[in-house]
């Protein structure tokens, strides 16, 4: 049971990156999936939750409109699209399957990728 992150890198502001967030060895379709991140010195926060149940997606205030969780269930994968990234951005990015989706966090946490490095310089 593994969740495998990938697709951060260094962007310049007003850049773009897709995150990937890819299962081997068991199956999404029973699961909520979250993207949190971590900056340097501040606490990790829930940036977007996808339910499993009905597709709902749901924000964070500093990414509501420039990021878009998605997921393909065929390739038990999901996705991070990041638009219009700013400095703020900058951060660690990890990817969860849970059971729950609280506003913009996934909640009672299963599996966790490795995060990717997400860094937004000019």
């Amino acid at each position: 049971v593994q969740l495998q992150a990938s697709g951060g890198g260094l962007v310049q502001p007003g850049g773009s990156l897709r995150l990937s967030c890819a299962a081997s060895g068991f199956n999404l379709d029973y699961y909520d999936i979250g993207w949190f991140r971590q900056a340097p010195g501040k606490e990790r926060e829930g940036v977007a939750c996808i339910s499993s149940q009905d597709g709902s997606t749901y924000y964070s205030d500093s990414v509501k409109g420039r990021f878009t969780i998605s997921i393909d269930n065929f390739e038990d994968t999901v996705y991070l699209q990041m638009n219009s990234l700013k400095p703020e951005d900058t951060a660690v990015y990890y990817c969860a399957t849970g059971v729950g989706c609280v506003r913009n966090t996934v909640i009672r946490t299963t599996a966790w990728g490795q995060g990717t490095q997400v860094t937004v310089s000019s």
